[in-house]
């Protein structure tokens, strides 16, 4: 029984991490979708990664708590820090800008 209850309030703590993420995602596509660049990862520049990496960390480390709740409870890793994470990183020059690459994703969010 207590090993239930503890499974029970790890899954509700991972949902509210999982709530959690999905805004700080939410912000953050935000405020790319409105110009500025960096969440993506698709320019080599220093001073625009330097200025995205708070952003970035507080994603990554909530990610990771959220995957290491779901590997307790026995569940896949958590579907959209999954896919933030492949969407981030070099694209071909043909490739839309993360303006509009973060817009797509607010909308297929609902935002």
């Amino acid at each position: 029984m207590a090993k239930a209850d503890r499974l029970e309030r790890l899954d509700i703590r991972r949902e509210e991490l999982e709530a959690e993420y999905r805004d700080a995602l939410i912000a953050a596509l935000r405020k790319t979708a409105s110009g500025s660049w960096g969440l993506f990862d698709h320019q080599a520049d220093r001073r625009v990664r330097a200025a995205i990496a708070p952003v970035v960390a507080a994603l990554e480390e909530l990610g990771e708590a959220i995957d290491g709740m779901r590997e307790q409870l026995a569940m896949p890793p958590f579907p959209l820090r999954q896919e933030f994470l492949a969407s981030r990183g070099p694209v071909p020059s043909s490739a839309v800008g993360e303006p509009k690459q973060a817009r797509a994703w607010l909308d297929r969010l609902g935002e």
